[in-house]
């Protein structure tokens, strides 16, 4: 049976609960023990699949085909446990299964209520592979005493209550801010924090800190004496310069020391921390710079395209260079000639989205890397839009484009090499969609196997012929226009077993110009990255040294 440990946080939101949430991961794991994290989320949407960038970042998916939130991102590429669709609850969902159950008659007639029914779903999620691992990490989103974050904090409470001594314990994360007029750190935001999660009857074991500032040893002892907490329990989370410098950080306050104790596992194993101290080293010690220009819809939010920023880092780490990146607006390009402002790059990416807004600067940023021979790397409607510019531009199909984009503006327009993907196979089963489904859950998701060309750059990056990939979209490039993009230079590289949809498309004789239907960034780790971000960025890194 699994020990628990529930991370919560207090004061205000954005603290990097996930973030400390991974790094204990990574630290037990190095320690020896096999872990596995989960988030629970107080929203009423049943995942974040419908919800906009802007709202709340990236949507992180699972090898199950499940759309889960960002933080999840962290888990998988600090810990290199793949997530599953169980490791991911929100509020909507936890209410959906009560209500499906109700409707079926499994309460026999029961007033339906938040204690017991929806905390002892909730209590259900968390037992679900509690024999598979040594430690479960579950972090509940948003802050303490936000009043959709309720019945969770009660759940853990009973769970706690329900389960040995011994076997569940809760962290806390606050916020120590700095008063700049009075020259001090401020213990009362967390002193209300914490007894605010008493007041619920949950008592922090672990309480970490963030601090811009050094936490003083007379600071320690009163977040000590008035949180009830032991001294050494008490950790601080300065700011980092990088997030993969967490393990270490964390490790040096005691982070991992401290929850070993609460959970009274004395002698506790030594840390191996090789792989954290080499992750480190190549991020600090960068032996050059790239420069690389995202040119996307959602650049006003970074957290809209986490996964793919970090996986650069990572192909910067395999390569020893620093991969600084510039967030490009598509929409700019619509305006204005993309060739002055990309000329300074090394390397373009252009990653998914939804809609037609922007694709127009999109296709332009394709030609520019195209033309000038710059490395350029297309993700899920990058790939699309570098079909949708060889069909236009090399082909002279002129109306080339989406059935995304008439459909969105109610009328055809366009020539559709890009078609709405009415249905496919999924282990071994049919799926069917329309176009007029419910967005939710509706998408070729999850994983799925491509087939890459002998000899093609694609199989020369993989290094094999067999790939397993994750996806999340609607529309397809179809297949009939494969002659046609081939004979004008596109090679379609990577197909799925059966022949029908495009994964992989390149430019011949272009050194390094690669389009994917699915999204790579999503399985990059700091210490194992991705073959395309690798590859991307050591052909970034060669046209850097020619410039």
């Amino acid at each position: 049976m699994a020990r628990y440990v529930f991370i919560t946080g207090g004061v205000v939101s954005s603290l990097g609960k996930g973030l400390a949430s991974a790094a204990l991961g990574a630290l037990l794991q190095a320690r020896g023990f096999s872990v596995r994290l989960r988030k629970l989320d107080p929203y009423l949407n049943v995942d974040p699949g419908t919800m906009s960038p802007f709202e709340h970042g990236e949507v992180f998916v699972t090898d199950d085909g499940a759309e889960t939130d960002l933080d999840l991102g962290h888990y998988e590429r600090f810990t290199g446990v793949a997530a599953r669709s169980t490791d991911s609850v929100s509020s909507g969902r936890i209410y959906s299964s009560v209500l499906e159950k109700e409707r079926r008659g499994d309460y026999l007639g029961k007033t339906i209520q938040v204690i017991p029914h929806v905390t002892n779903e909730i209590k259900d999620f968390l037992r679900v592979g509690a024999d598979e691992v040594d430690f479960m990490l579950c972090e509940i989103g948003g802050t303490v005493g936000d009043i959709e974050g309720l019945p969770f904090f009660e759940a853990i409470r009973q769970f706690g209550q329900e389960h040995p001594r011994g076997q569940c314990i809760f962290m806390h994360l606050t916020l120590l801010p700095w008063i700049a007029a009075s020259g001090e750190l401020k213990t009362k935001p967390t002193q209300h924090s914490v007894k605010e999660l008493r007041s619920i009857g949950i008592a922090p074991d672990v309480l970490v800190c963030r601090s811009e500032r050094t936490i003083p040893e007379k600071e320690r002892e009163k977040l000590a004496l008035f949180c009830n907490v032991r001294p050494d329990s008490v950790i601080a989370a300065y700011d980092l310069k990088s997030i993969y410098e967490a393990p270490l950080a964390y490790h040096r306050e005691g982070l991992d020391q401290a929850v070993l104790d609460a959970f009274g596992i004395s002698p506790a194993p030594r840390p191996n921390l090789r792989r954290w101290e080499d992750v480190a080293d190549r991020i600090f010690n960068p032996e050059g710079e790239v420069r690389v220009a995202i040119v996307g819809k959602y650049t006003q939010l970074e957290d809209a395209y986490k996964s793919i920023a970090e996986a650069l880092t990572h192909g910067g780490m395999a390569n020893r260079v620093r991969v600084r990146i510039d967030w490009v607006d598509a929409e700019v390009f619509e305006r204005e000639d993309p060739a002055p402002l990309l000329e300074p790059y090394h390397a373009i990416l252009v990653p998914g989205g939804f809609g037609e807004r922007g694709t127009e600067g999109k296709i332009k940023a394709v030609e520019f890397a195209r033309t000038r021979e710059i490395p350029y790397l297309g993700i899920c409607l990058g790939m699309q839009m570098a079909v949708i510019e060889t069909a236009r531009n090399l082909a002279g199909l002129k109306t080339a484009g989406s059935q995304e984009f008439d459909h969105e503006a109610g009328e055809a327009r366009y020539e559709p090499v890009i078609f709405h993907l009415s249905e496919w196979i999924k282990d071994n089963e049919k799926i069917a969609r329309d176009v007029l489904d419910n967005k939710g859950g509706t998408m070729r998701l999850g994983t799925y196997t491509a087939t890459l060309a002998e000899g093609s750059k694609a199989a020369e990056v993989y290094g094999g012929q067999s790939i397993e990939e994750r996806h999340r979209h609607r529309y397809e490039v179809d297949i009939k226009y494969r002659e046609m993009l081939e004979t004008h230079g596109l090679k379609i590289s990577g197909i799925s077993p059966d022949g029908r949809l495009p994964e992989i498309v390149e430019v011949e004789g272009h050194p390094w110009f690669i389009g994917v239907q699915f999204h790579p960034e999503l399985k990059s780790k700091p210490f194992a990255p991705h073959p395309l971000f690798a590859s991307f960025i050591r052909a970034a890194r060669d046209v850097s040294r020619l410039v």
